[in-house]
Formats: structure tokens, C-alpha cells, sequence
């Protein structure tokens, strides 16, 4: 797997453990040490989830997650509550702003391995259903499975293969996002596949004969040297 997850943390120690135990789960994990930095990383990452402490050095974990809640755009992360804060008024507190769930230090390793997983897979699960996904030329509309571009002012439906058009509907779900070949191969194909990585790129040269005016030289699917892909489709 190779969900982002974003680690809010201002205590080094802590922030190093956590990002050790999800690494060795396979998770790709970013660190912010205040608040301020972590609203500018879920902006340019967009991580799925977010594990945010309560208390930060700057602006609290509830006012970052408040914040993200408000951001504008459809993006909208999961959020883990961290705290050493255990009473119930603290709790319902945490989860008015907008908290997904909530686990007190000192909490047990297996227990957040377990409260990730279960966020992460909720967001798969909904992902699938009914959900449509716009940009400046293309739509996919996944309940009807049907994608669109829009070619020099007309609307054409794009004649795909299963696997191009969940390949689009990946990428249009969050367009500029830097995408693994690893991550791609999970998502489009999940644990049963034991292929190589690298045929994610039979596929997207296929997708992009499809809908690049010139596939050499991409205007919307993007190579990110040494990682995989990116989609980008700006008016």
C-alpha cells in the first residue's frame, strides 16, 4: 500500500515512532511539528489521513482541524485525533470540529495500526459509490461508468477498458497528486496481484492514446521520474 498519511506532532520521539510503525506497515508517512505547517502539507500533498495531536505549539489540533474541514475543494482527508486528553467532554470536543476518531496517550501500537486501517479502508469503500469526478475537460462518473472529455468546446464519451477508465478515476479523483506505480497497482488491482509494477505503464500509454492530443509529449497525464504519475488538467 502507499496511502499518504500525515503525522502532526511537535514531540520528535513520539513523531518518530509512529512514523516508524506505519512505514513498516507499508504506509508513506509525512511529518509537520506545528500547525501551520501541517495545513500547508495537506494543501500540497493531500494525504488520506491525518494524524493530528491535540496540542501543537502554534494553533491547536482542533483549530487545524477545523481548518481543514473548512478548505475549500471536495478534498477532505480522514482525521485521527491525538491526546493526552481523556475525558469525555474532551472527546466530544474533538469530534464537533470534525475528527473522524479520536485515541489518548499513551495509546497501544496494534491499536493504532488497527484505527488507520479502518479509516483507510472506510475511504475506499466510499470512494466507489456515487461519486462523479470533474476537471477542466474531463468528467467520470463512476455509478453510470461513464467518462467524458471535452475536445476544442464538444463533449465526447471516451470508449475505455476497465482498468483505463478506474486508471482516469484515480487520477481525476485528486488532480496535481503525485501517484506510485506501487499505490496505482493496489488500488487498480489490489493484494492479489504479483506482476511487476511496471505495468502500470503498458496501461497508461494505452490510456493516453485515448485522450492526449499527443501521447509523446503529455499535456494531462504527467511522469514523475523515479515515483509514477500525476494528472493535471487546468483550464
Amino acid at each position: 500500500m502507499a496511502q499518504i498519511i500525515l503525522i502532526v506532532e511537535d514531540e520528535v520521539e513520539i513523531a518518530r515512532f509512529i512514523r516508524q510503525l506505519l512505514e513498516k506497515e507499508g504506509f508513506a508517512c509525512l511529518h509537520s511539528h506545528d500547525g501551520n505547517d501541517a495545513l500547508r502539507q495537506v494543501q500540497t500533498h493531500q494525504p488520506q489521513l491525518v494524524i493530528l495531536d491535540w496540542m501543537l505549539p502554534d494553533i491547536d489540533g482542533l483549530e487545524v482541524c477545523t481548518r481543514i474541514r473548512k478548505a475549500a475543494g471536495t478534498y477532505d482527508p480522514y482525521i485521527l485525533m491525538l491526546t493526552a486528553k481523556g475525558e469525555d467532554f474532551d472527546r466530544v470536543i474533538g469530534l464537533s470540529t470534525g475528527a473522524d476518531d479520536y485515541l489518548v496517550k499513551p495509546f497501544s501500537p496494534i491499536e493504532l495500526v488497527a484505527r488507520v486501517r479502518a479509516l483507510l479502508r472506510r475511504s475506499l469503500r466510499q470512494e466507489a459509490q456515487g461519486q462523479v469526478y470533474r476537471t477542466a475537460h474531463f468528467t467520470v462518473d463512476l455509478d453510470r461508468h461513464m467518462a467524458t472529455q471535452q475536445v476544442h468546446g464538444r463533449v465526447q464519451e471516451l470508449e475505455l477498458t476497465t482498468i483505463e477508465f478506474d486508471l482516469l478515476a484515480t487520477f481525476l479523483s485528486h488532480p496535481g497528486r503525485a501517484w506510485s506505480r506501487a499505490y496505482l497497482v493496489e488500488k487498480l488491482w489490489g493484494n492479489d496481484f504479483f506482476g511487476e509494477e511496471r505495468v502500470v505503464d503498458t496501461h497508461v500509454a494505452r490510456l493516453r492514446k485515448k485522450i492526449e492530443l499527443d501521447p509523446k509529449q503529455p499535456q494531462f497525464i504527467k511522469t514523475v521520474v523515479g515515483m509514477g504519475y500525476k494528472f493535471e488538467d487546468e483550464d
